[in-house]
């Protein structure tokens, strides 16, 4: 984000954070949420890394100030020995206003307002309406003021608390429905945003395990992944909404710089486990808690996209027919040239749809747990791989209409169980 002169202050020497032209805004805010709104600062023109010395020497050192136009290390030189003016004395903190604690419009105004203020994702929201707020209320018992969480788009210099209340609001806001808010607050509890100031533009992910995936109507057949199914949808964008609105997530330019962004963080990735169809244990059984035990487990990470993406998913080389041999479908060795070329920053994921799995199972890996070592097993003549078996995660969903599969980069968060919130 930016580079810093820094000195001990006993040195008394001055000091100039040097930031990219990009953070101007996001920096007025830190410096207010520090006390020191006209704190003085270099801007100059990245990205800084990725380049060679003579070009951050030519564009960055021998460069301009984006901002004003004038050569970087004149100004600096200038703002490192000049006298403070009053003005740069100054103190003061952002205050956050929230406005009312209720609204009163037509459905039309009340809809652009919340759009103005970037209360939503930019898509239509259901407005939380008293009626809709305490009857989504129903699907806790829980105290609608009971502290349920606090967050940050993981910025260590402001935290915002939320409420039962304020997770039922997001939840009618996304289209809820009562029997679903268990898992939303289940999600809140954590603190964990699904929307991340990073600049990677990384996306949030949940996993699904229990009998509720029945009882409230979660897709894991065909399109698991997808927007197909009301639970899905909704649960996943209640999860951005609560960011958004509980913890300052997601403003463009402040508290989101994704370089391109992600549309995956629009309902963030929803995977109900199959466990019906699945030939291994489900996810949450594997991390310690009891079969049919409701539990809903984090992740953040790149995301996923289909295995056909990677140059490794070769089916083999079909006869006259078009057929191809049994043996020709290499699936698990496949899945493991994928994951030999993840890094370690989100490790390495592969959502299996039964069929892929099954593949898997019947080539002698009859847990996830053999499976992944295996997968982690050098060549004969290769290193040895550089993600521990906790950075390889094997999720199974979706139908068995075909050979297809994802693969991607999540890394495991936290589990936590859902009845609690009932």
């Amino acid at each position: 984000m930016a580079l810093s002169i820094d000195f001990e202050s006993k040195y008394n020497k001055p000091a100039i954070p040097i930031t990219l032209i990009d953070f101007a805004v996001q920096g007025d805010e830190v410096a207010f949420n520090h006390g020191m709104p006209g704190i003085r600062r270099q801007f100059v023109r990245g990205p800084a890394w990725g380049r060679s010395r003579e070009q951050v020497r030519r564009s960055i050192i021998q460069g301009n100030n984006p901002a004003t136009g004038k050569p970087v290390m004149q100004e600096l030189v200038a703002k490192l020995t000049a006298p403070l003016t009053d003005e740069e004395k100054k103190t003061g903190d952002m205050k956050r206003d929230t406005g009312p604690v209720t609204f009163t419009d037509t459905h039309e105004n009340l809809q652009k307002l919340f759009l103005e203020k970037r209360w939503t994702d930019f898509l239509p929201v259901i407005l939380p309406t008293e009626k809709y707020v305490e009857e989504m209320l129903k699907g806790t018992s829980h105290d609608p003021d009971e502290a349920l969480g606090k967050m940050s788009p993981n910025s260590p210099d402001e935290f915002w608390t939320y409420t039962v209340r304020t997770a039922a609001i997001n939840a009618v806001m996304s289209g809820c429905k009562p029997e679903y808010l268990p898992l939303i607050l289940a999600v809140g509890s954590t603190g964990m945003e699904a929307i991340n100031v990073s600049d990677s533009g990384w996306v949030a992910a949940m996993v699904i395990n229990g009998n509720i995936r029945d009882e409230i109507g979660l897709n894991y057949d065909v399109g698991a992944i997808g927007p197909y199914a009301l639970a899905n949808t909704t649960i996943g964008r209640a999860w951005s909404l609560l960011s958004i609105n509980g913890g300052n997530c997601g403003k463009a330019g402040t508290t989101y710089m994704g370089t391109v962004g992600n549309p995956m963080n629009l309902i963030n990735i929803v995977i109900a486990e199959n466990e019906r169809d699945s030939p291994f244990e489900p996810f949450s059984t594997r991390k310690g808690f009891k079969r049919g035990q409701n539990i809903i487990s984090l992740f953040h990470g790149w995301g996923v996209i289909s295995s056909k993406s990677w140059k490794f998913t070769d089916w083999g080389v079909t006869d006259q027919n078009g057929w191809r041999a049994p043996d020709d479908m290499r699936y698990p060795q496949i899945i493991k040239e994928i994951i030999g070329v993840h890094d370690s920053l989100f490790g390495a994921c592969a959502v299996l749809n039964p069929p892929i799995a099954n593949f898997v199972k019947e080539a002698g890996y009859d847990t996830v747990e053999k499976f992944t070592e295996w997968l982690l097993t050098p060549e004969p003549g290769q290193p040895k791989h550089h993600l521990q078996a906790n950075q390889v995660h094997v999720f199974v969903t979706g139908g068995s209409s075909n050979n297809y599969w994802s693969m991607g980069s999540l890394n495991y968060n936290r589990s936590v169980e859902i009845d609690p919130w009932r």
